[in-house]
């Protein structure tokens, strides 16, 4: 198995979640996550983003922060992670190893799954510094 297949990513992005901390381990394990190419059309579109190498991951569902009892989800939570554009930032970093960007991708993913926006994110997150 190549270091850069999907079952490879899988396994990396298991680990990262795994290495969650309780009770995010808990929540975390509720959620699908889901390793393909590229981004699906549709969502490029919905997004307004025209290259789809500009989209790693994404996540899909009602965040934890904004959940009711009364009101569930009729399907579960899931993170989207795509290949072929962490491949490419991978490359152009040159500079981490390609686990660590899996990681990254996915911490983030599952940040806004706990209900942190990209704003909260990037006041704790100095990955892009």
């Amino acid at each position: 198995m190549s270091r850069s297949d999907l079952a490879a990513f899988e396994e990396m992005a298991q680990r990262a979640i795994e290495s969650f901390p309780e009770p995010f381990r808990r929540s975390a394990a509720e959620v699908l996550v889901e390793v393909v190419d590229w981004p699906p059309e549709d969502v490029l579109t919905e997004m307004e983003i025209d290259n789809p190498l500009e989209l790693t991951g994404l996540y899909e569902g009602i965040p934890l922060t904004e959940r009711s009892v009364s009101d569930p989800s009729p399907w579960p939570d899931r993170v989207w992670l795509f290949r072929e554009p962490i491949l490419a930032e991978w490359r152009d970093r040159g500079d981490i190893a390609l686990e660590d960007l899996v990681v990254h991708v996915t911490v983030h993913e599952f940040a806004h799954h706990f209900g942190w926006s990209d704003d909260d994110i990037a006041t704790i997150d100095r990955w892009w510094e």
